[in-house]
């Protein structure tokens, strides 16, 4: 019987290991690589996300331009672990695109109310009245969490 995929220390189990490489220019190349393997790119996604450095986080950024909807959900997701404010205007630009994937348009509305910054409040309310419910309840999910966090900070 094989290994059970670890919980990060994030909480979650990751659909794949973090890569074990340590290059960050070739573990770049992976993942802006559209034609390699998306478990390879998906690792390196993971692993930027583990090494939670400002290159890391912005090198997760630039990597918005890929072709998969589905890479670009899982940046969104992990953006919002990682909670830097460096991801806010890759974060708010993916959600104020009207053209993007509506999957990657909510995580990235979700990931804005994990990092907790309110400067993100108006855009979020700016999308509350989104046609794709997906979108308008992640803006609202966010901004109640945007809230929460607002009210547990203060004494």
């Amino acid at each position: 019987m094989g290994e059970k995929p670890e919980v990060s220390e994030y909480g979650s189990v990751d659909p794949a290991p973090a890569s074990d490489e340590s290059d960050m220019e070739h573990l770049k190349s992976i993942l802006f690589d559209d034609s390699a393997r998306m478990f390879e790119r998906m690792r390196v996604v993971f692993k930027f996300r583990n090494i939670r450095t400002s290159d890391s986080c912005l090198a997760l950024c630039k990597a918005f331009s890929s072709k998969s909807a589905l890479l670009r959900h899982e940046l969104a997701y992990v953006l919002g672990q990682m909670q830097m404010d460096e991801a806010l205007p890759s974060l708010i630009e993916r959600l104020s695109d009207v053209d993007e994937h509506v999957m990657v348009r909510h995580e990235a509305a979700e990931a804005l109310g994990a990092i907790g910054n309110l400067s993100a409040q108006p855009i979020l309310e700016s999308f509350l009245s989104d046609p794709f419910v997906e979108v308008s309840e992640s803006c609202e999910v966010a901004l109640d969490l945007l809230d929460w966090v607002a009210k547990s900070s203060t004494p």
